[in-house]
């Protein structure tokens, strides 16, 4: 499996966003509710360092999640978008800085000028439980989301926690 840098929220983000998923008429979600910072198929442990002492650095703005949206790529999804700030902007470029040739096969996807940063509500459901997911939803009020912790994951092995707050 890939791996994956992910932010996770506080507690009462990670609540909110759960009980929307639970709207979406979906089984649980395997993992918390997050959002990707960046995706490749080995991120070294040199490199997740690097990335825990630029993690120390920086200052990780709120992240306010307010636009409900679906994509397909391999499988659709049903999404909540994230405010787009200069800030958080400033926060994936410093760390794609840090992962910048230092990473197997990254996905471009998340890289800067791509990356479409969101919060997964459903995902790999047929077109039209979709469609039943994002009425039941819409209008979704906006959430502010602290970060409460920056994770390297993969499922061949547990979450290498880079930050906590």
């Amino acid at each position: 499996m890939p791996q994956a840098v992910v932010a996770t929220f506080d507690p009462a983000a990670d609540a909110a966003l759960r009980a929307l998923r639970a709207r979406t008429g979906a089984a649980e979600h395997p993992l918390p509710p997050h959002l990707t910072f960046a995706a490749a198929s080995e991120i070294p442990t040199r490199t997740r360092a690097a990335l825990a002492a630029e993690l120390r650095l920086l200052s990780l703005p709120a992240v306010w999640l307010s636009s409900l949206a679906t994509f397909a790529t391999t499988e659709n999804v049903l999404m909540l978008g994230a405010v787009t700030d200069g800030e958080l902007l400033a926060v994936h470029t410093a760390l794609h800085d840090v992962l910048a040739g230092k990473v197997r096969n990254p996905n471009t996807y998340y890289l800067p000028g791509n990356w479409v940063p969101h919060v997964a509500l459903l995902s790999g459901a047929p077109d039209d439980h979709v469609v039943r997911a994002f009425g039941a939803l819409f209008p979704v009020d906006p959430i502010r989301c602290r970060v409460h912790k920056v994770s390297v994951i993969d499922s061949a092995g547990p979450e290498d926690v880079l930050y906590t707050r």
